[in-house]
């Protein structure tokens, strides 16, 4: 209805004359509402209408679950995103909606089946209340999982709260696993490869049409993921066909194996799930698909992924469609053609270790049967390039040895040193590390170096660090190792760059100014650590022992160090990867 306004107004002004008058009316109209949200947290969407509620502790208002698209079922599965049905009834938007179908990665054991349903494409969105909330910047969240695993909710309260009610934060949903990223000729010719991301794509389309009702600025949008969804940020940046104007932050940005649509290993996996789902193994199966009840594709989905045969990997992945994706990221971001204005990108000190089985590599040989289960397509060759450019200091492996952390400059490297391997493991570690996250981050930093693009770059080092870690130092719930110090400066990182580009915390990093990024050998980022403490002893994620540090006496250790020679030379085996196009094709 408001939006029918607006366009009647516009056709008027245009056949008329537009005058002063006329566009105040409209940002009057607009003003009025914005008041009725403030007041009663109700809000018009033109297709629906949606109540949601304030929260007094954290002075902002909510809407959780606003349905930002058509439930993609039936006919619409493996279509994009579409504009949702009218409903002009009053909806309830305090609680969350539904999530996604999901599994978990290739694990053994796996749990049963989690929850999930396909009516899942919703949104949250927490906003300042009172007069401030006008013309405010946005923070988009996009969740991570393997593009398999994750859902929206997450609480962005506290990132917004610590950076003054500064600006307005949405956390977003899509389709993951098969639902979102099932690809083959067939679904390119009825459907479309990469839904998911056609889903991200359409929320921030939402964001930009709706915004101005919760009182955002649709022109001040900051587009951030954490390891799936920084991947989805760096696909945004390089999409031909989004003409969207943001800024992005990404967070390990997670760049698996990439193929053609119709690739052999896609097409593999399509009638792997077709044949799961009973509708055969070859021809044409997607209207079978299409025809067949939810839970049975979400069960094909779960047994085709947990099925695999390569470590906490998810069976679907984004993939080459030619026109949203357009080819290798390796190759593409080189081009600096990026949709951004700037980014802000980050890794983790540890990100590869729970993506490598702890227990399953002791020697050479078992790092070379990984290698060739991880990366089907060395040759022996490539084998060897691999195994030089992350060189064995300890020969004998000794499992009792001392391990710890190291400090990225001197002495031992992450190569082979870290609090939870040394040796072949922690070369494992170390490659699809850098491999699947750091070198990607870091391919991103440049490709946003153009004189008007500004990049700034950072690692999470606090003990252990490993991958997923830094989400709860920004979001919360605070980890015993994550000071309130330490969050409040990571949060104030992100908001000042979401307000005003710009990450630098003078108060907390006695910093000037945060070094812009520029491309090679000149690299430059910030290491964030923290030094002091209480000593503790912590289990990871994947099962290993490990030593970190909490209050009393923590305290922050924050400066600038040069990426390229990070670890014993990161920057030159980055350029090793991008090399390895046609046999790691990322």
């Amino acid at each position: 209805m408001w939006h029918s306004l607006v366009l009647i107004s516009s056709l008027t002004a245009t056949l008329l004359g537009a005058t002063a008058v006329e566009l105040s009316d409209i940002e009057r109209t607009a003003e009025s509402q914005r008041s009725l949200a403030a007041q009663e947290h109700v809000v018009d969407l033109d297709y629906a209408l949606y109540k949601g509620y304030h929260d007094a502790t954290t002075d902002l208002n909510v809407w959780l679950g606003i349905r930002f698209a058509e439930p993609p079922r039936a006919a619409l599965r493996w279509k994009r995103p579409q504009t949702p049905a009218t409903n002009r009834k009053v909806q309830d938007a305090t609680e969350y909606g539904s999530v996604c179908f999901q599994s978990y990665p290739v694990i053994a054991g796996a749990p049963p089946m989690p929850e999930g349903d396909e009516d899942c494409l919703f949104l949250n969105v927490y906003a300042p209340s009172g007069s401030r909330a006008k013309k405010l910047p946005v923070l988009m969240w996009i969740h991570g999982g393997g593009y398999g695993w994750g859902d929206g909710r997450t609480d962005m309260s506290a990132m917004i709260n610590d950076n003054d009610n500064a600006f307005i934060g949405v956390s977003i949903q899509y389709r993951l696993g098969p639902f979102g990223f099932l690809s083959s000729s067939e679904v390119k010719a009825k459907g479309v490869p990469n839904a998911g991301l056609l889903d991200i794509a359409f929320a921030l389309e939402w964001i930009e049409k709706h915004i101005y009702i919760f009182g955002g600025d649709k022109n001040r949008i900051t587009v951030s993921g954490e390891s799936a969804g920084a991947g989805a940020v760096l696909h945004l940046s390089l999409a031909p066909t989004l003409k969207s104007k943001f800024q992005s932050i990404a967070a390990s940005p997670y760049l698996p194996g990439q193929h053609t649509y119709d690739g052999e290993v896609p097409t593999k996996r399509y009638y792997a799930f077709a044949a799961q789902a009973g509708c055969g193994s070859s021809g044409p199966v997607l209207d079978c698909l299409r025809g067949k009840d939810a839970a049975t594709l979400q069960l094909a989905n779960f047994n085709v992924t947990t099925s695999g045969k390569v470590y906490r990997t998810w069976a679907f992945d984004p993939v080459t469609d030619g026109t949203f994706i357009t080819g290798l990221p390796s190759e593409t971001l080189f081009k600096k053609k990026v949709n951004g204005r700037a980014i802000l990108v980050g890794t983790n000190a540890n990100e590869g270790a729970l993506f490598v089985p702890q227990d399953e590599i002791s020697t050479l040989d078992g790092l070379k049967a990984w290698l060739r289960l991880k990366y089907p397509f060395f040759s022996e060759q490539d084998m060897d390039k691999v195994l030089a450019i992350y060189p064995n200091t300890d020969a004998s492996d000794n499992p009792s040895a001392v391990k710890f952390a190291t400090n990225g400059l001197t002495g031992a490297t992450n190569t082979n040193m870290s609090q939870v391997a040394t040796g072949h493991l922690q070369r494992a570690n170390a490659i699809v590390g850098e491999a699947t996250f750091i070198c990607s981050s870091y391919w991103l930093s440049t490709s946003y170096t153009r004189s008007s693009l500004p990049s700034f770059h950072y690692q999470y080092s606090v003990p252990f660090a490993a991958h997923l870690e830094d989400v709860y130092a920004y979001f919360g719930p605070n980890q015993r190792q994550q000071s309130p110090s330490f969050s409040r400066a990571f949060r104030k990182i992100w908001g000042n760059f979401v307000t005003r580009t710009n990450p630098s915390v003078a108060s907390e990093l006695g910093l000037e100014a945060w070094p812009r990024w520029v491309p090679g050998k000149g690299a430059q980022m910030l290491n964030l650590n923290t030094t002091g403490g209480t000593a503790y002893t912590a289990t990871t994620q994947f099962g290993v022992q490990v030593t970190q540090f909490e209050e009393p006496g923590v305290e922050n250790a924050f400066g600038v160090v040069g990426a390229w020679d990070w670890e014993g030379g990161r920057g030159q085996r980055c350029e090793f990867w991008k090399g390895m196009v046609g046999e790691v094709p990322t």
